[in-house]
């Protein structure tokens, strides 16, 4: 649920605080890797790659 959409004071400080919580570990994870973590499609591709390195899409059988 977005900051604003939270129907409590409660609820938008909860929330204000999980993204800056998750804005904070972002960056952390980022100063360790050395760069940027991919957004959007790109970054749902990087971490549903399993350690073989193989995507979900790749390993799943087409329908008959």
């Amino acid at each position: 649920m977005g900051t604003e959409q939270a129907p409590t004071a409660k609820g938008k400080q909860s929330s204000t605080g999980l993204h800056k919580g998750a804005a904070k570990e972002e960056k952390k994870t980022e100063a360790q890797k050395g760069s940027d973590l991919r957004k959007g499609a790109d970054r749902f591709d990087e971490r549903s790659k399993s350690s073989d390195g193989r995507s979900a899409a790749s390993k799943q059988k087409p329908k008959k």
